[in-house]
């Protein structure tokens, strides 16, 4: 009997090194990996423990990981990082982007591998914390923030109108008491002559010592945007909506107006925000054919876009692929450029250490058609789809289930509880 228990003994010590070299929960091999911000771009393997990025390297030996996915083909990528979105949705206010213009984010991210994106200003420093306890505390997504400088929000010309509504102070304070989570003040739709909105949304954001998102509203001699991003806007504050059909662009020969070039050079950033109304391919093609092409790529995602022309990041993305940039600067400025503006640099990165925010891509070839925000069709040989999206460590999107073990290999199924069934499962990353 001795000698039984000594060999149970054993055997047990035996197996126990075994499973301590299992360190790693997820292995992704053979993608090609695009990591603008430790300029990578090759072939390598990708390991994920703990909830982070554990290793890239050349080779990764498969048997120390959980889980192995050949990736193989298929393009490896930081989450994507979306700083113009509206996901408020929580409210029920009619007809406001404080309400039912608004989108809840993890049906709308993860599929197309998003895992950081930034609200636009639907809340205020009013509403902040209501946002806060309703969308942010409770998304799987990482959601940030801009404050807008209109207390109540973006809910409409009663609130965004109202100069009162426009305290620097209040939102100063609101933005100081959550650092970090709210990233900037945000000025939007203010329709008024004078340059009452921005000017307050850049004292907040000075008190606050945070970036300004400027949605210039409309348009008026009295306040021009050359001088909006030549003297108003500071380094580093973001001028959204870039192609949109109002902004001063081109001249009569289709030529890219000079100044443009000067405010970037000046550090004004310059964001796409494709949205509903907001992107136009005759402004938009023949700048990127002279140059003016985006820091970041957003999608300015709400009920109306997702729906029309804008649909969802990776659309946003395929047309500036099919526009002439090359894919490097479109993941660049789909993550690590957007993370800078926003100034969190450990987002949008492959960094060892970082948060495990993966997305797996893929580029297929073809003939595809988009469109842009006010109906018209451009057509593209190259189109984005995500494959897989991993969000703090966990599989949150497997389109084709390549996490997965086929059906076949499983042996026969038996129901949970019946005489048959062995207690056992197969494991599965997403829930780990």
């Amino acid at each position: 009997m001795k000698r039984i228990y000594f060999a149970i003994a054993v055997l047990v010590l035996a197996c126990t090194p075994l499973r301590a070299q299992k360190t790693y929960d997820l292995l992704l091999t053979g993608g090609r990996v695009i990591d603008p911000a430790n300029h990578i771009d090759a072939v390598m393997d990708v390991a994920v423990a703990n909830h982070r990025i554990a290793a890239v390297a050349a080779h990764i030996d498969p048997t120390l990981a959980t889980k192995t996915v050949d990736v193989s083909g298929l393009y490896v990528t930081p989450g994507l990082v979306d700083i113009h979105v509206h996901v408020y949705a929580s409210t029920g206010e009619a007809g406001s982007y404080a309400g039912d213009n608004a989108v809840f984010p993890d049906g709308f991210t993860f599929r197309a591998g998003v895992t950081t994106v930034a609200d636009a200003g639907c809340s205020g420093w009013k509403n902040f914390e209501d946002f806060k306890a309703h969308i942010i505390d409770r998304s799987k997504t990482r959601v940030l923030a801009f404050l807008n400088i209109v207390g109540a929000g973006m809910r409409g010309p009663a609130y965004e109108q109202n100069v009162a509504e426009m305290d620097s102070q209040a939102a100063a304070t609101v933005a100081k008491k959550y650092p970090g989570l709210i990233v900037g003040i945000k000025t939007a739709h203010y329709a008024g002559p004078e340059w009452v909105a921005v000017d307050r949304a850049i004292e907040a954001g000075t008190l606050a010592n945070i970036p300004v998102m400027v949605d210039f509203g409309t348009f008026r001699p009295e306040r021009p945007y050359q001088q909006l991003v030549l003297s108003k806007m500071r380094p580093g504050d973001i001028s959204t909506h870039m192609y949109l059909d109002w902004v001063p662009m081109l001249d009569a020969q289709q030529n890219l107006l000079p100044y443009l070039f000067e405010a970037r050079k000046r550090g004004v950033v310059f964001d796409v925000g494709h949205g509903g109304g907001s992107f136009l391919f005759r402004q938009a093609v023949p700048a990127v054919r002279q140059g003016w092409v985006p820091d970041s790529i957003s999608t300015d995602l709400h009920i109306g876009s997702m729906n029309n022309g804008m649909k969802d990041m990776l659309n946003v993305m395929s047309k500036f692929l099919n526009m002439g940039l090359p894919l490097t600067e479109v993941i660049r400025d789909s993550t690590s450029n957007p993370a800078r503006e926003i100034r969190h640099p450990e987002l949008g990165t492959l960094s060892v250490g970082s948060d495990a925010d993966i997305a797996v891509l893929r580029v297929e070839n073809g003939h595809f058609g988009f469109v842009d925000s006010y109906g018209a069709r451009m057509d593209g040989r190259m189109k984005l789809l995500c494959e897989m999206t991993v969000r703090d460590g966990l599989v949150v999107w497997d389109l084709n289930g390549l996490t997965r073990d086929d059906w076949t290999k499983l042996g026969h199924y038996h129901a949970q509880g019946s005489p048959a069934w062995d207690g056992t499962i197969t494991p599965d990353v997403m829930k780990r």
